[in-house]
């Protein structure tokens, strides 16, 4: 087993001002290959927070990976520290030096002192180019004590998408190649409409005939569950068929909250749905505010099928750009099914597309009401059938009080009841009130 720890450097991470969000992603790339993260630190950026994290780490972990603090400013220290902890002067690398006078130019500016010192590199460090940053990645090497292994140190930029291809193109191939590791294999399915608790007992049967060498994890999050299946020091081969299939036979149980292997997510499964039928979709949004829209034209190729949205936040605007009756609105309010179905109908009729999904509701934290709490969101779709006629469906959801999850929950939810639409399974989960 080869053990790694990652350091993150940065007061910013520690005062909850960033998200360390590049531990995250490196866990995932390194579990690939075998190589199990054991420990995670974030350290302020001082020389000796730095030192003690780093000798720390070294005499436990086989490999020790440092984001952050390469900077070209007075308070990125990194490479200075590590300089003095190895014994090593800074030089001037030319090869770096080359590259950042070529990026600077490229982007526009001067290339000042500060920008010529990120050529500037601990003497003794293998250098790791960074084609799509100006601080270049480094490594160094140190004998286990103990007379096994060489371990290794990578210091790296802590911009996530540096980090990401020092990674993936240097430090991933510089690992295998150094150690030997166990195989492991992953796969993650993604399901949305089931609590956990729900999903447990819905696939109890399914988990307990699983074999003793694959493990089930649970990963819930707002999104839906993930339900991962992993095997280790396995033939590879054989354990991804075997995974392979017991998640086919998975569908027995659950396969409505199916929406595919990650990163399927229920506007990925929405897109393939409306694609392989060649049909366009518009969206009408109110409490959450374009993230439907956003969440959809993230996904390369909604150009194939997403014709535009409208975020009518003020009744005002559901009148007037979605044609939503005023009489309705002060009659029944601006958070109902009424007023759901005509701003779906009206998207739908605006952009003159086959479908059409509608948000209106109290995101919160104020503007709830004993009839009308925080959190109630009405929801609706509308489609034209083969006759051109235009038909609506709308759905009541009550969420929490805190509205950055209402917004996400809510958008999750209206996509996904456009995919059980699609899919023909509507009427069973509107009569029993699954969704």
């Amino acid at each position: 087993m080869v053990s790694v720890e990652l350091i993150t450097v940065g007061d910013e991470l520690l005062i909850g001002q960033v998200i360390d969000t590049n531990s995250a992603w490196i866990g995932r790339e390194l579990g690939r290959i075998g190589a199990q993260v054991d420990r995670i630190v974030s350290v302020h950026d001082t020389a000796a927070d730095i030192g003690d994290a780093v000798g720390a780490a070294l005499e436990r972990a086989d490999v020790v990976i440092m984001t952050g603090g390469l900077g070209p400013t007075k308070d990125d220290i990194t490479k200075k520290t590590l300089a003095d902890l190895f014994g090593m002067r800074l030089v001037r690398d030319p090869d770096v030096f080359e590259h950042v006078r070529r990026m600077t130019a490229e982007r526009g500016l001067e290339f000042n002192e500060l920008n010529q010192a990120q050529a500037s590199v601990p003497e003794g460090c293998t250098v790791l180019p960074n084609r799509v940053g100006t601080a270049p990645g480094m490594m160094f090497s140190r004998p286990d004590g103990a007379g096994g292994r060489e371990k290794l140190l990578f210091s790296l930029p802590g911009v996530p998408f540096e980090m990401k291809e020092l990674v993936s193109e240097q430090v991933v191939p510089i690992v295998k190649r150094h150690f030997s590791l166990r195989s492991v294999v992953h796969r993650t399915m993604i399901t949305f409409g089931l609590a956990e608790s729900a999903m447990a007992l819905a696939i109890a049967p399914w988990e307990e005939a699983l074999p003793g060498w694959l493990h089930l994890a649970y990963l819930p999050n707002a999104r839906g569950i993930r339900l991962r299946l992993s095997a280790y020091d396995v033939d590879e081969t054989s354990a991804t068929a075997e995974i392979e299939a017991r998640f086919a036979a998975l569908r027995e149980y659950i396969a409505p909250y199916m929406l595919g292997y990650e990163p399927s997510s229920v506007e990925s499964a929405v897109a393939a749905l409306l694609r392989e039928r060649g049909r366009t979709l518009a969206v009408a949004e109110s409490c959450t505010g374009g993230s439907i829209s956003a969440r959809i034209t993230a996904l390369a190729g909604a150009s194939e099928y997403y014709l535009g949205g409208v975020t009518s936040y003020s009744n005002e605007a559901k009148a007037r750009l979605l044609g939503v009756s005023v009489p309705d609105i002060e009659r029944f309010g601006a958070v109902s099914e009424t007023v759901a179905r005509q701003m779906a109908a009206g998207a739908l009729e605006r952009f003159g597309a086959d479908y059409a999904v509608s948000t209106t509701g109290v995101a919160g934290p104020g503007g709830g009401t004993p009839e009308k709490p925080v959190g109630t969101v009405w929801m609706a779709i509308a489609w034209r059938t083969e006759k051109g006629e235009t038909k609506t469906s709308a759905r009541l959801m009550r969420f929490s009080e805190l509205r950055e999850q209402n917004i996400e929950r809510a958008a999750t939810h209206a996509l996904n009841m456009l995919r059980l639409h699609l899919l023909g399974m509507s009427a069973a989960f509107q009569q029993t009130g699954m969704l």
